[in-house]
């Protein structure tokens, strides 16, 4: 692969993006925000700092997380039906190029999304007069968008060969389970059966175990995990994204157009 080619596609795919107004979600979490600071404290007297907090972290995960899966499950897809796929095979650029200047760029806008997002909440949390642990924040905003890129491999992976809404369904999906697998795994224990432990253990090594990624309580209490299970957890996203774009790019080779 030609690292040149794969930042031109990078490049092509963060401005494409961008210009989709994509960054209007910053106005939408600002107003969130705004409404969370003014309305909570009415609502829970004693535990509003916390909620809030709570509230702004989640916020950024839950809009980029809209955004990765509606632009991810896109990027190759629409390629293919609107036939441009044509002219991108056709210039001396490989497919495994595209996938992953493909996702080197929506990971590139997700990381100025989560960055902005992150910027406007302290901003918003500094104006509001609610103290906030500043380093457990930053470091659950960084493993926010470890999670938001590696979902953005999975709907690049389900959009190569499958509809856009069917690969949109499916990324949410993936989702919700890979937040599950733990409870899946003790789910199988407690039924005391060998077929559905087995089945269960199956689905928490294939699923991602986006858990890993989940700061937020330790953000809330102004706690930062050990510096080893950060590495641990960030290489483990590292390698499941990898697996990931290797499939997806070895099931785009195979595809005739």
């Amino acid at each position: 692969m030609n690292l040149r080619r794969i930042l031109t596609v990078a490049i092509n795919v963060f401005w494409e993006v961008i210009r989709d107004r994509i960054l209007y979600l910053i106005v939408m979490f600002a107003l969130l925000m705004g409404a969370a600071v003014r309305l909570i404290p009415e609502l829970a007297a004693t535990t509003e700092k916390k909620i809030i907090l709570d509230i702004g972290l989640a916020a950024i995960s839950i809009l980029g997380l809209i955004a990765t899966v509606f632009v991810s499950t896109g990027l190759v897809n629409k390629e293919i039906e609107k036939k441009t796929v044509y002219l991108l095979i056709a210039k001396p650029i490989s497919r495994a190029e595209l996938i992953v200047g493909k996702h080197f760029g929506l990971s590139a806008v997700l990381a100025v999304l989560v960055a902005a997002m992150t910027v406007v909440y302290l901003a918003i949390l500094s104006l509001s007069r609610i103290p906030y642990p500043v380093n457990s924040i930053l470091v659950a905003s960084l493993f926010i968008w470890f999670e938001l890129s590696l979902m953005a491999a999975i709907g690049i992976l389900l959009g190569v060969f499958s509809s856009s809404l069917l690969a949109t369904l499916l990324t949410f999906g993936v989702y919700l389970m890979g937040h599950s697998t733990r409870d899946l795994v003790a789910l199988g224990k407690l039924t005391k059966n060998p077929g559905i432990e087995q089945l269960m253990m199956g689905l928490y090594l294939v699923l991602p175990d986006l858990e890993r990624f989940n700061l937020r309580n330790d953000a809330v209490y102004g706690q930062v995990p050990y510096l080893a299970a950060l590495i641990t957890n960030m290489g483990y996203g590292l390698l499941y994204g990898v697996l990931v774009l290797s499939i997806a790019i070895a099931i785009f080779s195979r595809r005739e157009f």
